[in-house]
């Protein structure tokens, strides 16, 4: 009987302080598991991407060893795949925001085994106009937090440090006028801050009620922070915050399939931690169970 077939594509840039002893573990427990495995170490943006797109098809398992913008760009050539492989994830990177969603093991040995155990589970994946993320896109206030927080603040404050880092921008970030519309509901403003996303974290610095976030329901959690217009507007916008309650007053929290924005002046995206170039209108949509990831 033919072997199972493994191909590993690795973001040799992600967690650069990280030995590379438990990645060959890894490795050696996917061999151990009956897989025929190929490395694919990437050189440049966008590598990840078009090596799964152009090979990803003649594997039974690619997995992308990396942080999450690894992992973006490899499901990205996945889609564009009739059939895509089955999708795993070695999270590699310092943020890692999905691999906290989803539970994965940090070691990349227990993470390996893990896979070889479990059922393959299909999840919602995003479309941002013509680009694809895997667990969240954002805009405004934050974008930028978690690849801007200092190293040795994050370890020592943890969340607090994302926190201090955002508050930062909402003294040098103004309110972008929006036009959104959610599923039906229109949801105009002046906003700081958006984000829809597939996942329990967003970018280090907000977390939500796992009860409340089903990744495989075809819908998107959708939220908005609006520009405070009163001091009390401000407390509820840090409160909220502080004590991650995203649907206290003078927040707005949904769950949506479809969100289409539109504003005259384009505010900076972020998807999966990864910058998208600005446009004025942004339509997103949830591809319904559009991967099989092996979790």
């Amino acid at each position: 009987m033919d072997r199972k077939t493994l191909l590993m594509i690795i973001n040799p840039r992600a967690g650069r302080s990280k030995p590379t002893g438990p990645l060959l573990d890894a490795a050696a427990v996917f061999s151990e598991g009956g897989y025929l495995l190929s490395l694919h170490k990437t050189s440049a943006p966008r590598d990840a991407m078009v090596h799964a797109a152009k090979y990803g098809g003649d594997y039974d398992v690619v997995v992308a060893v990396g942080g999450d913008g690894t992992l973006n760009e490899v499901a990205c050539g996945l889609m564009q795949l009739e059939h895509p492989p089955l999708l795993g994830y070695l999270a590699q990177g310092s943020t890692n925001d999905f691999a906290a969603s989803l539970q994965i093991p940090a070691d990349p040995a227990e993470a390996a085994r893990r896979m070889l155990s479990c059922r393959p589970r299909r999840l919602d994946v995003g479309l941002w106009n013509r680009h694809h993320f895997m667990y969240v896109a954002t805009f405004g206030a934050f974008t930028r937090t978690s690849y801007t927080a200092p190293q040795a603040a994050k370890n020592a404050l943890g969340h607090f440090a994302y926190i201090l880092e955002g508050m930062k921008d909402l003294n040098s970030l103004r309110p972008y006028q929006v036009r959104i519309t959610a599923d039906g509901e229109n949801l105009d403003g002046e906003y700081l801050f958006g984000a829809v996303c597939n996942s329990t974290s967003i970018g280090g610095l907000m977390r939500l009620d796992p009860q409340r976030v089903v990744l495989d329901d075809g819908k998107f959690e959708l939220l908005l922070i609006p520009s405070p217009k009163t001091p009390a507007d401000l407390q509820n916008l840090v409160m909220g915050l502080l004590e991650q309650r995203y649907d206290r007053e003078g927040l707005i929290f949904r769950h949506v399939s479809s969100v289409h924005l539109e504003t005259e002046s384009a505010p900076a995206w972020s998807l999966d931690g990864e910058y998208a170039p600005s446009s004025p209108v942004v339509d997103i949509v949830n591809c319904h169970q559009a991967l099989e990831v092996l979790l």
